[in-house]
């Protein structure tokens, strides 16, 4: 029985890969987008010209009631929900800690920390046996960042994803015997917009020689990650958070 996988802020970069790869993995997809409906429709039609089944569905994850929304237009819309990745994400402007207003704090904190936690009961209360679903599997997109500190650059952020790292560990084992597992990928340096939205533009030029492997990553690399820890192939890894950041 075919599954749907929902992949937050699913319209450009590691989200857009995921939802792609997932698609050629055999599920239906939606693309969960908050304002760039251009982007995410673009993700779909090239899922569909590939044969593949997707639909763009705008929601505000960062808002309990928006996700609400969102989740019971994925169960009108497609086949039961078997995956869910919390991809959507915000890092905010760069700069000491000192420098951040208090809106950016804020921010952050509610999609970063708050959506991930929102979306993961609406899932939980579909997919765990407990509830009557038929179990699935939950990825939540951390960062390295979580255990650099990201000092001098976003800190709040860094903050955020350590937050998404516990909160991965904590519903990974109090959801294990009802066939729900959760884990999360932590990517390193990354060729997405997120550095120039933080206004870092320069960024992918500047920090590879941090890097070992002396590149950034692709958004696909994270991907496959992700496809694998949502496999069949990743059945008895649970509460993990899976380092993707080229050595870093």
């Amino acid at each position: 029985m075919a599954e749907t996988l929902l992949v937050t802020g699913g319209g450009r970069g590691i989200g857009a890969a995921v939802a792609r790869l997932g698609a050629a993995a055999g599920y239906a997809v939606c693309v969960n987008y908050r304002s760039d409906a251009a982007a995410a429709e673009a993700v779909v039609e090239e899922i569909e010209s590939a044969g593949g089944r997707a639909v763009a569905l705008q929601a505000d994850v960062a808002r309990q009631e928006e996700v609400e929304r969102l989740f019971a237009a994925v169960d009108a819309a497609l086949p039961p929900l078997g995956a869910l990745v919390n991809n959507a994400g915000i890092t905010g402007r760069a700069g000491k800690l000192e420098e951040a207003s208090a809106q950016t704090l804020r921010d952050v904190i509610e999609l970063n920390v708050l959506g991930v936690m929102w979306c993961c009961q609406a899932a939980v209360r579909r997919m765990a046996r407990r509830h009557g679903g038929r179990g699935g599997a939950i990825v939540n997109i951390s960062s390295g960042a979580a255990t650099l500190g990201s000092a001098d650059t976003f800190v709040w952020y860094a903050a955020s994803k350590a937050a998404v790292d516990t909160l991965t560990l904590g519903l990974a084992q109090e959801n294990a015997r009802d066939g729900l597992r959760v884990n999360a990928v932590a990517p390193g340096l990354i060729r997405t917009e997120l550095h120039a939205d933080s206004g870092l533009p320069d960024r992918l030029e500047t920090l590879p020689p941090q890097t070992p492997m002396g590149r950034p990553g692709e958004p696909e690399e994270i991907a496959e990650a992700v496809l694998w820890l949502l496999s069949g192939k990743a059945s008895f890894t649970n509460g993990a958070v899976l380092r993707v950041t080229g050595g870093r």
